[in-house]
């Protein structure tokens, strides 16, 4: 008897590596992602123990993501316009020379946070590029899916381990040594870009539009629009949490032992749920768990209104994280909407968007438990961002949801003029 090949997982994440071109992307995208922990953790500790001072040395900090709006939405149509290897390579060079520029000593700390600046200015450019390419490499399917997946999980866990790692190093070499390893890092990442991938044209090189324009091209369709906002506006409520998780604690009476166990639960459940969903699932389940995991995904943190403990923080954040499974179900329907000549601009748009409302996200958050209760504010978040996903999820439906039966089993994917069933 057939089997539906789209149910089916059939290898999973393994089926990615099989990919040649893969191998390299995803050992380079490995070293990056060390080395800008280390070099976040590195050059915080080297500014204050060159200053002394708090503020300049959260600053060092800060400037990890205060550039990447504006970078993102100046170098986006650059993702387009030249060939995917130069762009990466390109940035990776810069960032290994920013990295070690900080190395020399007697860089002064204005120099040392401008090099951050510009290490952070072209990070939406890479990533987007990146992202892009990868179509170019596993084409726009399920292997795609998987692809994107793996590179997330990676950045997830390498952020979890990072931090921890950096700390341990630093107890054993000065900062500037750390940061020299973030430079051969990045160094490495555009050897292997370079020498493990194929040169392939530009998407769109004879089109020069203005940032203001790739953003109209990228929102100004319905339905993309209305992907593109699901993965955006979510993140804004889920954040709250995390960005409220040390008063809390505090509030609680609980330990920094406490504190590290709640901060680790949310990112931990969404790499569990992402491998869960890419390994034990096909495409059209995957597919059909994207509404049901989307609305229900900030709902666990309607338990704050009890003012729980730190068990039932650490299990109701593990759920949320959990519920980041649809993403590999969301991935295809945004990558099936979006045109093929837009598509680095549009995921340089998408992390830059993703980033920048994540923080504001967080300053609200901040803003928020000025005036009420750290508990209220996670709770009115997860009850205000429930209701904000269920009119998008409306939107996504309205804007172009599939007819006949699968609609009817709740799949709300985008229609493909060029997918199976419209042949």
């Amino acid at each position: 008897m057939p089997t539906d090949s789209a149910a089916a997982p059939s290898g999973g994440y393994l089926r990615v590596f099989r990919v040649r071109e893969f191998r390299p992307v995803f050992a380079a995208h490995l070293l990056s992602v060390l080395g800008i922990v280390v070099a976040e953790i590195s050059l915080t500790v080297l500014v204050f123990r060159t200053t002394g001072s708090p503020l300049l040395s959260a600053l060092a900090f800060a400037l990890g993501f205060l550039p990447y709006a504006l970078g993102g939405t100046l170098l986006a149509p650059l993702a387009d316009r030249y060939p995917a290897r130069r762009v990466l390579v390109a940035c990776d060079l810069l960032c290994a020379g920013c990295a070690a520029a900080m190395v020399v000593p007697g860089t002064p700390v204005a120099g040392l946070l401008a090099l951050r600046t510009a290490m952070a200015f072209v990070a939406p450019l890479f990533q987007g590029t990146r992202n892009a390419s990868l179509a170019d490499l596993l084409g726009s399917g399920d292997v795609f899916v998987l692809g994107r997946s793996l590179l997330r999980i990676v950045a997830q866990s390498a952020q979890l381990a990072g931090f921890g790692l950096g700390g341990l190093l630093l107890t054993a070499v000065a900062p500037r040594a750390a940061i020299a390893l973030t430079a051969a890092g990045f160094l490495c990442s555009a050897l292997l870009l370079r020498f493990g991938t194929r040169a392939r044209p530009a998407r769109a090189a004879a089109v020069r539009t203005s940032p203001l324009a790739g953003f109209r091209a990228v929102l100004g369709e319905r339905r993309l629009r209305a992907l593109t906002l699901l993965f955006w506006l979510p993140p804004v409520f889920a954040i709250a949490p995390e960005a409220l998780l040390a008063p809390y604690a505090d509030g609680i009476g609980a330990g920094t032992a406490a504190l590290g166990l709640m901060m680790c639960a949310m990112p931990v459940g969404a790499v569990a749920g992402e491998l869960w969903a890419g390994s034990a699932l096909g495409p059209a389940a995957r597919s059909r768990l994207v509404v049901p995991l989307a609305a229900a995904g900030l709902l666990p943190l309607l338990v704050y209104a009890f003012r729980p403990g730190v068990a039932v923080v650490a299990a109701a954040l593990l759920a949320a994280g959990l519920a980041h499974a649809h993403t590999l179900g969301l991935d295809q329907w945004w990558v099936d909407a979006v045109p093929e000549e837009l598509r680095g601009r549009a995921m340089t748009l998408l992390g830059t968007g993703l980033m920048a409302l994540q923080g504001t996200g967080m300053a609200l958050a901040g803003l928020a438990a000025e005036f009420l209760p750290v508990h209220q504010v996670v709770a009115g978040s997860g009850l205000l961002g429930t209701g904000v996903v269920l009119l998008l999820l409306a939107e996504v439906r309205a804007s172009g949801a599939v007819r006949g039966p699968a609609a009817a089993e709740g799949d709300v994917r985008p229609r493909s003029e060029t997918g199976p069933a419209a042949k």
